[in-house]
């Protein structure tokens, strides 16, 4: 999903493009959700077209995407048949092996390859510290384009080999604009609760829609507004999140809590402040974990709802 926003990106790609010398490892960080994946494809295909040379209109063969694969041999199944299936938490330091592997031949159609890593964030340890030993030393002709959503998750020596581009939030015009064109179906409220709860990110504007998390957004708005001394609000969001959400809906969720906190910040009073840092804080963290720990859902809402207390408290106090 490309937006207004991805002018700069672009003029900084093409104009290395057409330079001499171009740079084998660049970073596409910004929120989820803006279209950096959109882009890294239309990017890659770029770079490996030569005038002359007919390029595929499909899957090409010198661009190589390492993302999650099925979780075992029936997602696959489910994948091959065109349904929905779950993915694998990470990508394995298999799935670098078996690009490493693919890189010692010489590109399909021109001298040019692309290797597209979505997201890297999500790269187990070894899986890092193979794709490292690539980038450190790439094949001739090789370039690789790495996702991230949280960049500061990556391995400090990956970050300094690659050339960051920043992907800018949308403006809210446009993830209206989104909305109605994919989901008309929602009325004026709740389209604007969406387009606050998206904070920049059309992608995350359509989750919030795709997962109904309209009724966690006032909960979780209620509950930094007012404490929730009885635990009664806490209860009601977990019963909200679900018994057995999805990692899907359970990273939702975490994402929502601290957008929600992200927005209390900017028009809190000065008081409040550093319990509402500490908030945020803490739920950066609880994200970061979540995609690799198997938390018990109910625990996971819970801790979400504690959190959001605890900058409500502060208010209490101020």
């Amino acid at each position: 999903m490309s937006h207004s926003g991805h002018e700069e990106p672009w003029r900084a790609w093409r104009a290395a493009l057409a330079g001499p010398r171009m740079h084998h490892g660049w970073l596409l960080a910004g929120k989820r959700g803006i279209g950096k994946f959109a882009f890294a494809l239309a990017a890659a295909r770029e770079l490996v077209a030569e005038a002359g040379v007919p390029q595929p209109a499909g899957d090409h063969p010198d661009i190589v995407l390492l993302t999650h694969q099925p979780k075992d041999e029936k997602e696959e199944r489910k994948r091959d048949e065109g349904k929905e299936y779950e993915v694998r938490r990470n990508i394995t330091v298999g799935q670098i092996r078996e690009m490493q592997h693919r890189l010692t031949t010489r590109p399909t159609l021109g001298s040019r390859r692309a290797v597209i890593v979505h997201p890297a964030d999500d790269l187990e340890k070894n899986a890092a510290n193979a794709l490292l030993k690539s980038l450190e030393e790439p094949p001739a002709g090789t370039f690789f384009l790495l996702i991230a959503h949280r960049p500061g998750r990556l391995l400090p020596t990956i970050r300094s080999r690659c050339r960051v581009l920043r992907f800018g939030d949308a403006p809210d015009s446009e993830i209206e604009a989104v909305l109605a064109r994919e989901a008309p179906q929602l009325d004026a409220s709740a389209r604007a609760l969406a387009v606050r709860a998206a904070a920049g990110s059309p992608g995350a504007a359509l989750e919030f829609v795709a997962q109904d998390l309209a009724p966690l957004a006032m909960l979780m708005q209620r509950i930094v507004a007012a404490g929730d001394p009885e635990f009664e609000r806490r209860g009601a969001l977990a019963e909200a999140i679900g018994a057995r959400p999805s990692r899907e809906r359970q990273l939702a969720a975490i994402d929502l809590a601290r957008t929600v906190i992200g927005q209390e910040m900017r028009r809190a009073e000065p008081a409040r402040l550093p319990a509402i840092v500490e908030t945020h804080a803490a739920l950066v963290r609880l994200a970061a974990q979540a995609p690799t720990y198997n938390f018990d859902p109910g625990l996971l809402a819970m801790e979400i709802g504690s959190l959001l207390a605890s900058a409500a408290m502060n208010r209490e106090a101020a």
